[in-house]
């Protein structure tokens, strides 16, 4: 298979990274021993850092883009893989150290791949993507814990209309706690109804410098922001209450002291999508199955052609994305 197809690649232009939709090989794939016929990836903010050229997230240049895909196997070494298996793969370094979604096609390690649940369509897989399975990590990682439980109190989501906290809001609701939505867009308030939130916080509230110990009040919180507004969270959460730190989106900094940590007993609950072993991952896939509205999924996703992603990297990193966003690479 000699022919050209298409991929958006991460190159130098001027100075600086920046993605581009350009036709390339297979001998442009990486050799790894899975090839993959990609149907659809999706739009996460490393994405948008990655494609915008606002972050360095590719190790080296040139790079595919894209941090997820699903797709079909069409050649394996690995006699735990055959043509036609229908499978996924999040993080592992695509994108940043080896080839990522963004292209219609890749090779990828088996020990990669995770087989497509049963409950979803390669579109919904990818509906969900790093995003979707980052908020189901979190919500286990704070279920592991121990301290939230249905009506108990409030359960806060930062970064509320964006990917990762969609998914939160909408899993946390399905299983019975009391969520609040921490969003800088009010017109966003009725699509986050819509997915189970029942309180709202001015993300300004949160983003303001304020003292190491606040007014407790999360039982539990799932962070995608990061700096002073995780700081915050931290300085409002109960007693032995926990908080999932998942993003950075408002910064990689955290200005905070250890005064929640031993006078309260809070957690700081660090969650890693890249290099989740297989059982967290399996756990994450499982939540979603047993836990995530399909009509919901699809109320908060659109789908967009891979030849839209440098004006949709560029949206992602504006703040103007609500939901989820697959990438039909086919198109």
């Amino acid at each position: 298979m000699g022919e050209t197809f298409k991929a958006v690649v991460i190159d130098e232009v001027d100075g600086k990274p920046r993605g581009a939709l350009k036709d390339i090989t297979l001998a442009d794939l990486p050799d790894h021993e899975v090839l993959v016929q990609v149907a659809y990836s999706t739009l996460n903010y490393k994405d948008g850092l990655n494609v915008s050229g606002r972050g360095r997230i590719a190790r080296r240049l040139p790079m595919i883009a894209g941090a997820d895909l699903a797709g079909t196997v069409l050649e394996s070494k690995d006699p735990a893989f055959k043509p036609g298996d229908a499978v996924i793969v999040n993080g592992w370094g695509m994108s940043e150290t080896t080839g990522g979604g963004y292209s219609r096609y890749q090779r990828v390690k088996a020990e990669w791949l995770t087989r497509l649940p049963a409950a979803f369509s390669l579109k919904q897989a990818m509906a969900i993507g790093t995003a979707g399975y980052t908020a189901a990590l979190s919500v286990a990682a704070l279920e592991r814990w121990g301290r939230i439980a249905p009506g108990a109190g409030e359960v806060l989501v930062t970064g509320a209309a964006g990917g990762v906290g969609s998914v939160s809001i909408a899993l946390l609701a399905k299983r019975g706690y009391t969520v609040t939505a921490a969003t800088g867009r009010p017109e966003t308030h009725d699509y986050l109804k819509s997915l189970g939130a029942t309180g709202f916080v001015e993300r300004a509230a949160l983003s303001e410098k304020a003292g190491p110990l606040q007014k407790e009040r999360w039982l539990g919180a799932v962070d995608s922001v990061g700096s002073t507004t995780l700081a915050n969270v931290l300085a409002q959460t109960v007693r032995d209450g926990a908080v999932a730190a998942c993003g950075l989106a408002g910064g990689a900094d955290l200005p905070a002291t250890v005064m929640p940590h031993i006078l309260r007993g809070v957690a700081l609950l660090g969650i890693d999508s890249v290099m989740a072993s297989h059982d967290k991952r399996e756990a994450a896939w499982a939540l979603l199955a047993e836990s995530l509205d399909p009509a919901l999924l699809d109320a908060m996703t659109e789908v967009r052609p891979m030849s839209d992603i440098v004006g949709l990297a560029d949206a992602i990193m504006a703040g103007t994305v609500r939901g989820r966003v697959v990438i039909d690479v086919t198109a």
